[in-house]
């Protein structure tokens, strides 16, 4: 999941400014940055473009998965920063609701919807418009012993890392997370990419298998979970396990900073091309990141997102959980990442996080497994819109 910042130097028009503040002899504060903040608009389902054409009983497998979580939790527990998402209480009945509907059935499953929900307009204060990227299962080829071959490990959490959930502590942290070690009672730092693949992690035991690529493993951190194929022909499906606490990175801003690519030509495949073709420089570019991810062997269904749940290719949605509950079922409006006249308009629910999903407009569709979501999510970067679907009676009234 890479996240792409717009960075541009004004250096002729700071200079000016510069110096006509000195002849007035005054000094100016720089402007405070205007804080993220997610505003609803109710709406209507005539409001939400494609929405008589999306097969939405597509997402209806997926959002069944966030109603079962509810099960066994108190009514009164609050979803989302402030209850924006209602309590457990006013999903009960559409939950029940939902277990009923017939599979596959598109007039149903959206006449459900239209009955249950209301649509609401996310924006980041006034601003309607944010990113939407993509991400997918890896796929990779490995051993289960070491071996020459396969010189790159995937590690196991160490049974030391500790991970905090900050938002236990205060609400200004909702859905920030850290990671580290305790040293002498305090919580320090753990280490960051370079000195883990430098072999501080080496000899304790913590391998859960050795892969052949390592830019292939460094593509896997990034998206989270993926797919390992064994020279015998078996799989293991991997996927997250924990992190070292080290804030993401995106490799592409460094590429664009130093002048090897355009911003518009950033993708998945680009960087991984100048990674393949540069060997001598591509460890330490990849080093740029020091976020650094262990893993799990996975069982069931598919890849677990951040809710719990198995994720449901295309249809499930990574958000930034400090505005967005987990659950909701979301209508997303976004370029196609494929064809710029095309719209991607269809029904999704907010099941995952990541570390470059920030911000009330923001999100990244899991696209799934094999070479077409590699290469829907590796080009993804379009711009778009969502409405949140929230029960009647639930969110704000104007």
């Amino acid at each position: 999941m890479t996240t792409l910042r717009r960075m541009a130097a004004h250096g002729a028009a700071a200079l000016l400014g510069v110096a006509a503040l000195a002849v007035a002899g005054c000094e100016r504060k720089p402007a405070e940055p205007v804080p993220d903040r997610l505003t609803l608009k109710p709406g209507g389902f005539a409001d939400l473009p494609g929405w008589n054409t999306d097969a939405v009983a597509q997402a209806v497998p997926a959002f069944k998965r966030s109603c079962d979580r509810l099960k066994g939790q108190p009514d009164d527990r609050k979803l989302g920063p402030d209850g924006v998402g209602g309590t457990v209480a006013d999903w009960r009945p559409v939950c029940r609701r939902l277990a009923a509907l017939p599979a596959g059935d598109d007039v149903t499953a959206r006449a459900f919807f239209e009955e249950w929900f209301r649509p609401y307009a996310a924006a980041n204060g006034d601003r309607r418009t944010g990113l939407f990227t993509g991400y997918y299962e890896v796929e990779l080829k490995g051993s289960r012993g070491p071996d020459p071959a396969f010189p790159t490990p995937l590690y196991r959490k160490p049974i030391d890392l500790v991970m905090v959930d900050l938002g236990e502590f205060s609400d200004k942290w909702k859905g920030e997370r850290t990671a580290g070690r305790v040293i002498d009672g305090r919580l320090r730092p753990y280490e960051d990419r370079a000195a883990i693949e430098a072999g501080s992690l080496t000899g304790k035991g913590l391998e859960l298998l050795w892969a052949a690529d390592p830019i292939a493993v460094f593509f896997l951190h990034i998206q989270g979970s993926g797919r390992v194929t064994f020279p015998d022909g078996t799989q293991m499906r991997v996927g997250y396990a924990g992190q070292n606490g080290h804030r993401y990175v995106a490799i592409g801003k460094e590429l664009i900073d130093r002048g090897v690519l355009k911003r518009e030509e950033v993708s998945l495949q680009s960087i991984r091309a100048w990674l393949k073709a540069n060997p001598a420089d591509a460890a330490g570019m990849m080093n740029k990141n020091p976020s650094y991810v262990f893993f799990q062997e996975l069982k069931g269904e598919g890849p677990m997102g951040a809710q719990g749940v198995a994720l449901t290719a295309g249809r499930s949605l990574a958000v930034d959980r400090g505005f967005i509950p987990y659950g909701v079922p979301v209508w997303l409006d976004a370029e196609d990442p494929l064809d710029n006249a095309r719209r991607l308009q269809r029904l999704m629910v907010a099941q995952d996080t990541g570390g470059a999903i920030r911000g009330p407009v923001r999100g990244d569709v899991f696209w799934g497994y094999g070479p077409e979501a590699e290469e829907r999510a590796g080009r993804m970067k379009s711009n778009g819109q969502y409405w949140l679907l929230l029960p009647k009676g639930v969110g704000p009234s104007s």
